[in-house]
C-alpha cells in the first residue's frame, strides 16, 4: 500500500536519551508554555480593552435608542386602539419598520417545590408530578464487574500522559493512545 505525499514534511520528533535530556525538554516545554501563555494573556489583555472601548462608544447610542423606544411606545399606548382598528391587529407597519404588541408563552413558575408537590399529592392531582428515572453511574462504578454484564454498558478507562512544567498552573495531557499513534 503507497501512501500519497501530501506535500507537508513532518519534522522528526527529537527524543530524550536520558534523564537529564528528559529534564532539558521538560524545562524546554515550560519556557514554550510560558512564551504561549504571556502571548495569550496580551491577546485577552487587548480584547478586553477593545470591549471597553466599544461599550464606552455603544453608550450614547444605546441610550438613544431607549429613549426613542420609550417615545415610539408612549405614541403607541396612546393611540393603541387607532392603530390596532380597535384590538384586531397587533402589528402596525410602516415605510421605515413595524411595531407590535405580543404575549409571551405561557410559563409556570415555582416557589417551594416540595411543598407544591406534597399538596399535588393530597389533592389528587399526581398527573401533574413527573418521576424522572436515570442510570447511576456512580453506583456502577462501585461494581464494574456486575455493570459490565449489562447489555450496553461498558466501563472505559484511558491512560494518559501528562507534562507539567515547574512554575506553571498548567497541566498538558495528552491520550497516550492519541501519541501512540503519532510516534509510530
Amino acid at each position: 500500500m503507497s501512501r500519497e505525499k501530501t506535500g507537508i514534511k513532518r519534522q522528526v520528533t527529537p527524543v530524550p536519551k536520558n534523564l537529564d535530556e528528559a529534564a532539558e525538554f521538560l524545562c524546554q516545554i515550560g519556557k514554550e508554555r510560558r512564551a504561549i501563555d504571556k502571548i495569550q494573556a496580551n491577546l485577552n489583555e487587548q480584547v478586553d480593552e477593545l470591549k471597553t472601548q466599544a461599550m464606552a462608544d455603544a453608550g450614547p447610542h444605546q441610550e438613544k435608542v431607549n429613549q426613542l423606544v420609550e417615545g415610539l411606545f408612549a405614541f403607541a399606548e396612546a393611540n393603541r386602539n387607532e392603530l390596532t382598528d380597535g384590538g384586531k391587529h397587533k402589528t402596525v407597519e410602516l415605510p421605515t419598520g413595524i411595531f407590535a404588541w405580543r404575549m409571551t408563552p405561557p410559563a409556570v413558575n415555582l416557589r417551594g417545590v416540595k411543598e407544591i408537590i406534597a399538596s399535588l399529592k393530597t389533592l389528587g392531582l399526581t398527573r401533574f408530578i413527573r418521576t424522572k428515572e436515570e442510570v447511576d453511574k456512580e453506583a456502577m462504578l462501585k461494581e464494574k464487574e456486575v455493570a459490565a454484564t449489562v447489555k450496553g454498558v461498558t466501563i472505559s478507562q484511558q491512560e494518559e500522559f501528562v507534562v507539567k512544567p515547574a512554575e506553571l498552573e498548567v497541566e498538558i495531557v495528552s491520550s497516550t493512545d492519541k501519541l501512540k499513534k503519532v510516534v509510530a
